[in-house]
């Protein structure tokens, strides 16, 4: 079975807390990456600091987060690490071969991510109709820009 896409590298990691000010303590402060961002959304019930490490197509976002509201879902805080993100060279194919292939996918489809890139999430847990999940890691794909694709090729061809 051959596989339409590739999963390039990680894109990011979220890690969800009650406040992101102990965060910004460990990651900013103590670890030095540098605050690139924020987003807030209430449809999402998040507030977080997009910060980076690396450069160029081979930066990696760790998104800190905190609930808008801690007693609505989704709960960012309630699993420190939140999720991963990949990079995905072709994310329309990824998720047709993927859900043709029994992989449950979070409600909300491909949509435009806290970053910009075209996102979509693999649900934790699979069900009777989709039966594969994260085993319970939420697993966000990320549509790679060029550069990023361009770059990962680079690599792999060395």
């Amino acid at each position: 079975m051959t596989r339409p896409f590739k999963v390039l590298g990680i894109q990011q990691i979220a890690i969800g807390g009650p406040s992101k000010e102990k965060l910004r303590t460990l990651w900013v402060e103590k670890f030095g990456l540098e605050i690139t961002s924020t987003f807030v959304s209430e449809r999402e019930n998040v507030d977080e600091d997009i910060c980076a490490m690396g450069v160029g197509p081979f930066k990696v976002e760790v998104d800190l987060m905190q609930p808008l509201d801690p007693e609505k879902k989704p709960a960012v805080h309630t699993t420190p690490l939140n999720h991963v993100g990949l990079w995905i060279d072709d994310l329309p194919k990824a998720v047709e071969w993927l859900s043709a292939n029994g992989v449950r996918f979070a409600p909300g489809g491909i949509r435009k991510g806290a970053a910009g890139f075209d996102i979509t999430f693999l649900h934790p847990k699979g069900n009777e109709e989709f039966p594969i999940g994260g085993e319970g890691v939420l697993i966000e794909l990320v549509q790679a820009p060029p550069e990023v694709v361009s770059a990962f090729a680079k690599l792999a061809a060395q």
